[in-house]
């Protein structure tokens, strides 16, 4: 018997356009001799479709749309995930169809309610198996959570199953498949029973998927891995209720992974959004100059248009290397001076600053005039803005409402700056694309004469180990202290972090790519009194 897993990258909503996939995909497994296919995790209608669910007629939709699929399936087996309503509750399912017809379902027991997942908001737990037999083999269904715990996979044993099916939309972090395989071969282990594991890849707002589906064995070895961050079709041969070895595509490096994530992330969003170009502020600075190379190798060079917009603070070398990477990377680019702007401002507000002395206030109007100007653009030629603020800048406030802030996605919203530099070694060892300056050269806002970040912050070797620590981790400041961490810095960063809330609330979304980023998965208050102890 051949098995297929169909690695797909559906979009939210598009019910016709991902049963369209789907219907391709069973096609081409039938040509490879697969009689069986596996789809992820709520595949027809995209992942996650959150608050869409709370609308009937989105259900519906859906339901329609899981029949009409089913009416075109002839000549394999198909396991699709979708959502399901029944007696006015909702389930998240997978429905097992054959012959034009849907034959049973499967409601998911275990609902995941932390970091980024919020099932419980959605959807009814089920609690019963779902076995099928298919070619004298007993298969049995779970989806996404239930293999992280030990009842769901124990049920379908129970109820005959010889073979797992697991329908995921897992999303990724950083060193998540190696999470992965433990969950599964600790399942194995439990039933004895092996397993065929299928996970959505692409781009959906602040989530990326990395597919990298497998199929494993009983004894915990893999027989299939299907690559990361690309579409995918694996086909398994089992014999025996043993898989043989197929294709399996090693890991990537952690920094090939974070890159491809965020390239992944930012062509998805573009393109599902319907963007047809996007644009950056180049700064002649690592992070404007990472953000560039992630854009270019997502869209293409005729996608992508940089301004350089100095003003008098702004090095000569910033320019000429702003200037290097747009000729190598061949993209469109642009110089506007926001001198004149910036003095207009200041002869504006002149009597209400009344000779008082240059601050932060100053500073921040040179950001804000810069936002305008992208922002102008991105309205007259309809281009979405990224920003290039990286999560040590989100995490201590170290960045401008409403200036560099100003955009529509955040690339590096989730990229400490120790990983900025990790990542721009990585592409520059692909290709050498960023000037060998920008990375050597002090980081700089250069929003005042003389200026570097570390006048303002630890050093970033500190500051990101701490911000790990206490965002990621949640330890308290004692215990980050107990890390060998001074005290001074410690508390330097986590009333950073802890007061600057409002800042993140209004930045663009950006894709997460830690075990626990600025967005969804993190929800404290802006107003609050609490401080940690020390």
């Amino acid at each position: 018997m051949k098995i297929a897993i169909a690695q797909i990258n559906c979009i939210v909503g598009d019910l016709s356009g991902n049963a369209a996939k789907i219907i391709d995909y069973a096609n081409r497994a039938k040509e490879q001799g697969a009689t069986l296919m596996l789809t992820p995790e709520l595949a027809l209608c995209g992942y996650p479709p959150e608050d869409l669910l709370l609308r009937e007629g989105f259900l519906s939709n859906c339901l329609d749309a899981l029949y009409a699929l089913a009416a075109q399936i002839s000549g394999i087996t198909l396991v699709v995930g979708h959502p399901d309503e029944v007696k006015g509750r909702r389930f998240n399912a997978a429905s097992v169809l054959r012959d034009g017809r849907v034959l049973m379902t499967y409601h998911k027991h275990i609902l995941p309610n932390h970091t980024v997942f919020d099932e419980v908001r959605y959807f009814s737990e089920g609690n019963e198996a779902c076995v099928f037999e298919h070619e004298g083999v007993r298969f049995g269904i779970n989806i996404c959570a239930d293999i992280w715990e030990s009842s769901p996979a124990q049920l379908a044993k129970q109820a005959g199953a010889q073979v797992l099916l697991a329908l995921n939309a897992s999303p990724y972090h950083m060193k998540k498949q190696t999470t992965r395989h433990s969950a599964i071969a600790e399942r194995i282990g439990e039933t004895g029973l092996p397993m065929l594991y299928a996970n959505l890849v692409g781009g959906q707002d602040e989530l990326v998927f990395d597919g990298m589906a497998f199929a494993m064995n009983q004894d915990g070895q893999l027989a299939l891995q299907l690559p990361a961050f690309e579409e995918a079709l694996g086909v398994v041969e089992m014999n025996a209720l043993k898989f043989s070895t197929a294709t399996i595509v090693p890991e990537l490096s952690l920094e090939a992974a974070v890159y491809q994530a965020l390239t992944l992330a930012v062509q998805d969003y573009t393109n599902k959004n319907g963007f047809k170009s996007v644009e950056l502020g180049l700064s002649g600075g690592i992070d404007s100059a990472l953000t560039l190379a992630i854009a270019v190798d997502a869209l293409g060079k005729e996608r992508v248009r940089a301004v350089m917009m100095p003003s008098e603070f702004t090095a000569t070398i910033s320019l000429e290397d702003a200037r290097q990477m747009a000729r190598d990377l061949k993209i469109t680019y642009s110089e506007i001076t926001i001198k004149p702007i910036y003095d207009a401002f200041l002869s504006s507000l002149a009597d209400e600053f009344n000779n008082l002395p240059f601050d932060t206030t100053e500073e921040n109007i040179q950001a804000r005039v810069r936002g305008t100007l992208l922002m102008a653009l991105s309205n007259k030629y309809g281009t979405l803005v990224l920003t290039t603020g990286n999560k040590s800048e989100m995490a201590t406030g170290y960045a401008t409402l409403y200036g560099d802030m100003a955009g529509g996605f955040a690339v590096l919203k989730d990229i400490p700056k120790t990983l900025v530099y990790r990542l721009v070694k990585y592409r520059n060892n692909v290709s050498p694309v960023i000037p060998e300056r920008v990375i050597t050269r002090a980081p700089s806002a250069e929003l005042r004469a003389n200026q570097t970040d570390q006048d303002s912050l630890p050093p970033y070797e500190i500051l990101d180990a701490i911000l790990e620590a206490y965002v990621e981790h949640d330890l308290c400041p004692n215990d980050i202290m107990a890390l060998g961490y001074l005290e001074k810095d410690v508390r330097r960063v986590v009333s950073l972090i802890d007061r600057n809330e409002y800042k993140r609330r209004q930045a663009p979304i950006g894709v997460r790519v830690t075990q626990r980023g600025f967005g969804k998965d993190r929800r404290y208050p802006i107003t609050s009194k609490y401080q940690p102890k020390f």
